[in-house]
């Protein structure tokens, strides 16, 4: 059975990682964006980070400029930008595309294996993601594609994909599903 540890991936100075380096430690692989109105919650995944490191948790980025060009720049000026604005200290890796018949191989396996999970109907943001999405592809509800920055799969300590949670989600829900897995 395929896992998360099939794939290699590159760091943001170009060398490839294997993720078998992340062999049984809880992931949390996410996609990120420097110029988008979930940015700030790098803060979140910082916080998240520092709560569960020391029991085998690692969160994963990965800058995306895919979804309204808001992740522009160099892979080592968008680490600066976290590290100053955030002061994150998670693993960052090079840019990547995590849709269309060039995304990343790594996300066509995660998408493959948890599909489109539904925004949050009480987050700020839903609406307008509806909008913009729904104007786009009317059934875009129906694609297991990633629909925005700061979509988020977390990975067991097997390398398996256990949940999906858009952009949209409160933090304190994935913080509970991280908590059961370590």
């Amino acid at each position: 059975m395929k896992t998360v540890y099939d794939f290699s991936v590159k760091d943001r100075k170009g060398k490839d990682v294997s993720l078998k380096e992340y062999a049984n430690e809880v992931l949390l692989i996410v996609n990120t964006a420097t110029k988008c109105g979930f940015t700030p919650q790098y803060e979140e995944l910082e916080k998240l980070y520092e709560k569960y490191h020391s029991r085998c948790f690692e969160v994963l980025d990965f800058p995306c400029n895919q979804f309204g060009q808001q992740a522009p720049g160099t892979d080592e000026s968008i680490h600066q930008f976290c590290k100053l604005t955030y002061g994150t200290e998670f693993p960052r890796f090079k840019k990547l595309k995590v849709n269309g018949d060039d995304a990343d191989e790594l996300y066509k396996f995660l998408k493959e294996q948890k599909g489109f999970a539904g925004f949050d109907p009480e987050h700020k943001l839903t609406h307008i993601l509806e909008e913009i999405l729904g104007n786009e592809n009317p059934d875009y509800a129906q694609s297991p594609d990633i629909k925005w920055n700061f979509t988020k799969f977390l990975i067991n300590k097997r390398g398996m994909v256990v949940a999906r949670f858009e952009p949209t989600e409160k933090i304190e829900n994935i913080a509970k599903q991280i908590e059961q897995l370590l």
